[in-house]
C-alpha cells in the first residue's frame, strides 16, 4: 500500500521540476538567458529559492535538463531506427517521429536559435549536432551517391527549418507541418530509390 503513495510523491516532485524548466525556459525565452537569476525563476514559480536549489544548483543546470529531456526521444528514435531494416517504411516512420519530436520541442529550439553563445559555451550545440549526425547517418544508405545524401541531410533541415523559417508565411501551423513533412519525406524517397532501384 505504502507504494503507492511514494508514486503519488514521486509524480508531484517531477512535476515541481518540470514546473521550474518550463517557466525558466519562457524566462530564458523573454529576457535572455544571462539576464534571467535563479531568484527570478524562484519568484515566478512562487518557490523558495532552497525549494528550487533542492532540484537544481544552477540554471546552467536547468537549461542542461531542459536540452536533455526534450531531445531524449531523438536519442531513443536513434536507437530504434540502428534496430531497423534500412526499408523506406522504416525511413519514413524515422522522418515521421523526428517531425513529432521537434514539434514537441519548439520552445527550445527557438531558444537555442536565438541564444547561440550560451548554447555554444554549454555544449548543448554540439550534442545536438551529434544527434543530428545519429540522425542522418540512419537515413542513409551506405552506398549512397552523394547527391542522395544530401538530400536525407536536407530532409533533416527542411524539419527544422519548417519550426521557424515557415512562421511568417500565411497559413494554419498544422498545414504548414503537413507539407514540411511532405517535402522532408519526399527527399528521404528520392534517396531511397536511387540507392534501391526496383
Amino acid at each position: 500500500m505504502g507504494g503507492t503513495m511514494d508514486g503519488t510523491k514521486q509524480q508531484r516532485r517531477g512535476d515541481t521540476r518540470q514546473r521550474i524548466q518550463d517557466v525558466a525556459l519562457e524566462l530564458f525565452a523573454e529576457q535572455g538567458y544571462e539576464k534571467t537569476s535563479l531568484r527570478e525563476i524562484a519568484e515566478h514559480l512562487d518557490v523558495t529559492k532552497a525549494a528550487l536549489y533542492y532540484h537544481f544548483k544552477t540554471k546552467e543546470e536547468i537549461l542542461v535538463s531542459i536540452f536533455d529531456d526534450l531531445s531524449q526521444p531523438i536519442v531513443e528514435l536513434i536507437e530504434w531506427g540502428r534496430r531497423q531494416p534500412q526499408s523506406l517504411e522504416t525511413k519514413h516512420e524515422i522522418i515521421r517521429r523526428y517531425s513529432d519530436t521537434l514539434a514537441g520541442a519548439t520552445p527550445l529550439f527557438r531558444f537555442m536559435q536565438e541564444n547561440q553563445g550560451t548554447v555554444k559555451e554549454l555544449r548543448i550545440g554540439e550534442t545536438f549536432r551529434n544527434r543530428m549526425m545519429g540522425m542522418r547517418d540512419i537515413l542513409i544508405d551506405p552506398d549512397a551517391e552523394l547527391i542522395d545524401q544530401v538530400r536525407c541531410v536536407s530532409a533533416l533541415f527542411t524539419l527544422h527549418a519548417g519550426m521557424f523559417a515557415l512562421n511568417d508565411i500565411e497559413g494554419d501551423p498544422e498545414d504548414k507541418r503537413k507539407a514540411v513533412l511532405e517535402v522532408a519525406t519526399d527527399l528521404v524517397t528520392r534517396a531511397h530509390q536511387a540507392s534501391h532501384p526496383s
